[in-house]
């Protein structure tokens, strides 16, 4: 059984490093990106990435999240303890990232995305997108920790 929960774990990061990945890259590459270009690019760079990356990555999310959640439930089942405590706590951290996403993201994607494809510029465009960047190195240091808690686990089965 333990190579059906290793699997499970594999698969979780798989899918939860595509999101990892795109977090980093935000935080290192395109946060000095958009400081640097006027506020109508930055909106029509920003609101269309949301625009593509809000309808492309909840699959991958979503399906990393259900192995993850399944790596808990088969690793209390089948597991050890310790596979079971950090599975479980990779699982917690990446709630706690999909808390942050759904709260403080989603809802400033939803309009930086609106505001992009009808050409507009909202007047708290900066605010916004400074509010968007004031997580992200939090979201990805959650879903990174996570990541390597579920790596731990696959090594510890």
């Amino acid at each position: 059984m333990s190579i059906v929960i290793a699997a499970a774990a594999a698969l979780a990061v798989l899918n939860l490093a595509v999101i990892f990945g795109t977090d980093v890259v935000v935080a290192v590459v395109l946060r000095p990106v958009y400081a640097e270009v006027d506020d109508r690019t930055m909106v029509q760079v920003v609101g269309r990435g949301h625009y593509y990356g809000d309808r492309r990555l909840p699959v991958v999310g979503i399906l990393g999240t259900v192995l993850a959640a399944i790596t808990v439930a088969l690793a209390v089942g089948w597991g050890t303890a310790v596979t079971t405590t950090l599975s479980a706590i990779a699982l917690a951290l990446l709630l706690a990232w999909l808390g942050l996403f759904a709260r403080i993201s989603a809802p400033i994607n939803k309009v930086l995305t609106a505001a992009a494809l009808a050409g507009d510029v909202p007047a708290d465009a900066r605010a916004l997108q400074s509010r968007w960047e004031s997580i992200i190195v939090l979201r990805a240091v959650l879903l990174g920790l996570s990541i390597l808690l579920l790596c731990a686990t696959i090594a510890l089965v």
